[in-house]
C-alpha cells in the first residue's frame, strides 16, 4: 500500500483510500480487501495514539484514518467453513485410488497424484508446499519417523516463505518410501541430482531431467479420483479440505493443538482451531446437565 501511494501513509486522504480499494483492489477477494482495510485502520490508530502530536509538529498535518463508513470494505473476513469427509469416506477414496496404478494407462503420474494427496491428508501439506518439495527435503535421520523440510510454507502477512519441519507421522513415512522406491524412478534416474523434485512432472528440462509438477496437475488428479471413488464429494474435495481432514484426525488421535499448529505451519493457534471439525457436544452436554438439575430440584 505504501509503495502504491508513493508518500508517507499518514498523508493518505479518504479519496486516496477510495482509489486504492475501488481500483487497485477492485478484483481482489473480499478477505484481502478486509485485511488491508484492517491493517490501515490499525496503523492509523497507532499513529494517533503514539505520534499524532509529533507528526503535527513536524508537518502541520493532523493524522486521521482515511477509512470511514463510506469506503470501508463490506463483508466478513472469517474463512469459509470446510467440513471434511469422514475417516471411512477418505479410506474409501484412497483404497479405490490406490488400485488405479496397477490398471491405468499412466502409472507414474497416477501414483504421484495419489501420493501427494495422501500426504496432504496425513500431515496437512498445502498443495503449493507439496509441489516445491525436493527429494533432499526428506530427512530420514531426524526424529523417530523422519521429517519433511518444508522450505516454501505460506508466509504470514507477506513476510515471505515460512520454513518448518514436518514429522512423517500418521503413516506418511510409509507413503513416501513406497513412492520413492517404486515410482520416482519412472520419472527420473538420478536421485542425487541437486534440486531434484520430490513430485516430478512428465515434462522434461533441456538437460533431460524432470520438471517440477504444477499444482493444477495435483488438483486435477484429486478431483478425478474423488469423482471416481467418492462421487458425493466430487465437486468439493480439494487439497485444502484434505488439510482440514488431517487436522481433525490428528486431534481425534490425541495430538494437542500446539502440535497440530506446528505440523500445519500456522502462525496463530486460533487458525488451527478453525481447522478442527470433531464431534463437539458442549452445548448438548450443558443442556442435559441443566435438565437433570431442574428435575432434581423438582423432586426436592
Amino acid at each position: 500500500m505504501r509503495a502504491w501511494f508513493g508518500r508517507p501513509l499518514w498523508d493518505m486522504e479518504p479519496a486516496d483510500a477510495d482509489g486504492y480499494f475501488g481500483k487497485v483492489l477492485r478484483g481482489s477477494p473480499s478477505g484481502t480487501r478486509l485485511a488491508r482495510a484492517q491493517a490501515l485502520t490499525t496503523y492509523f490508530l497507532f499513529l494517533e495514539l503514539r505520534h499524532k502530536v509529533e507528526i503535527h509538529r513536524m508537518t502541520g498535518r493532523v493524522v486521521e484514518c482515511p477509512i470511514d463508513e463510506m469506503n470501508r470494505p463490506r463483508g466478513s473476513k472469517d474463512a469459509a467453513l470446510r467440513i471434511p469427509p469422514t475417516e471411512p469416506e477418505i479410506k474409501t477414496l484412497f483404497t479405490g485410488w490406490g488400485g488405479e496404478p496397477a490398471t491405468c494407462r499412466k502409472f507414474a503420474p497416477t501414483a504421484r497424484n495419489y501420493t501427494a494427496s495422501k500426504l496432504m491428508s496425513q500431515v496437512g501439506l498445502r498443495v503449493s508446499e507439496a509441489c516445491m518439495l525436493d527429494l533432499a527435503d526428506i530427512k530420514w535421520d531426524l526424529g523417530r519417523f523422519g521429517k519433511l523440510h518444508v522450505r516454501h510454507g505460506k508466509g504470514a502477512r507477506g513476510s515471505g516463505p515460512r520454513e518448518r519441519m514436518v514429522p512423517l507421522i500418521n503413516g506418511a513415512d510409509r507413503t513416501l518410501r513406497w513412492f520413492i522406491e517404486d515410482v520416482w524412478g519412472q520419472f527420473d534416474d538420478d536421485h542425487t541430482r541437486p534440486g531434484a523434485p520430490l513430485f516430478p512432472s512428465e515434462r522434461k528440462n533441456s538437460d533431460g531431467s524432470s520438471r517440477r509438477v504444477g499444482d493444477d496437475a495435483l488438483r486435477n488428479g484429486l478431483a478425478a479420483a474423488a469423482e471416481a471413488h467418492l462421487p458425493g464429494w466430487a465437486d468439493t474435495l480439494t487439497p485444502h479440505v484434505l488439510r482440514h481432514f488431517c487436522a481433525s484426525e490428528l486431534y481425534l488421535g490425541g495430538l494437542d493443538l500446539l502440535g497440530i499448529q506446528e505440523v500445519l505451519g500456522h502462525s496463530w493457534i486460533a487458525t488451527t482451531m478453525r481447522y478442527i471439525h470433531v464431534q463437539q457436544t458442549r452445548v448438548e452436554d450443558a443442556w442435559v446437565s441443566g435438565q437433570q438439575r431442574a428435575a432434581s430440584g423438582w423432586k426436592d
